[in-house]
């Protein structure tokens, strides 16, 4: 969901943080896409740590506030399809936002329709490995574990275990919008295989076309990794 101010601001609005807002309420848009595609797993890139360490007070209070009433309204609504999903540290979001996406997730859990949206908020790649040994290490505390046992045995799995969503199936495509070229440290972990695909839109303007693209863009280099 990268550009939403740069596209507030070339809309011409007062105000670039409305693009949170409208690139929120894009999701929904993005959702009906990829049924349409038959993409099953999706997850967006809604704010990071250090959009809100970083970032002036004003604008983030106003991305918190997208994602407890525009995000919750639009995943919560009658008929929805979509399973949700968390990523992420609550313990660095205010604590209204953290109780607002653990209340729209909540709702969610009965929908069996395969399909499964995770929510990238409050995220960042380099500490959700860092929170995953930990968790990791405090397991192994628990079950009486030796640090020389733990040397001897610690491998890959035992960060996969530990993720935010650990039952999640690892992305085929990231796909960055707003023409940057950098992961910006987002599923650094799961990422390592996957396939990039840069778009110059801003993620508001973002269309199913672009999508098209990503995907087929996917399937080729699939193709040649194939044949290779």
């Amino acid at each position: 969901m990268d550009g939403n101010r740069r596209w507030a601001r070339r809309a011409g609005f007062a105000n670039p943080s409305v693009g949170h807002r409208v690139g929120a309420e894009h999701i929904a848009h993005l959702l009906q896409w990829c049924q349409g595609l038959n993409i099953h797993h999706v997850t967006v890139f809604v704010c990071s740590t250090e959009n809100i360490t970083n970032r002036a007070a004003n604008e983030v209070a106003f991305l918190m506030n997208v994602v407890e009433t525009t995000i919750t309204r639009l995943l919560t609504r009658p008929g929805r399809s979509w399973r949700v999903h968390m990523a992420g540290n609550p313990d660095v979001l205010p604590d209204a936002t953290a109780t607002a996406v653990k209340n729209l997730c909540i709702p969610t859990e009965s929908v069996d329709t395969g399909y499964h949206l995770t929510l990238a908020v409050g995220y960042g790649g380099r500490q959700e490995i860092v929170d995953a040994f930990v968790s990791f290490l405090k397991e192994q505390a628990s079950a009486g574990s030796t640090l020389d046992e733990l040397a001897r045995t610690f491998d890959a799995d035992d960060i996969d275990r530990h993720l935010y969503q650990p039952d999640l199936p690892l992305p085929d495509i990231i796909i960055r919008t707003s023409g940057e070229q950098r992961s910006s440290n987002f599923l650094l972990w799961q990422g390592s295989h996957a396939d990039y695909f840069f778009c110059d839109a801003y993620w508001p303007a973002f269309r199913e076309t672009d999508l098209l693209r990503a995907v087929r863009d996917y399937v080729r280099r699939s193709k040649i990794t194939e044949e290779a």
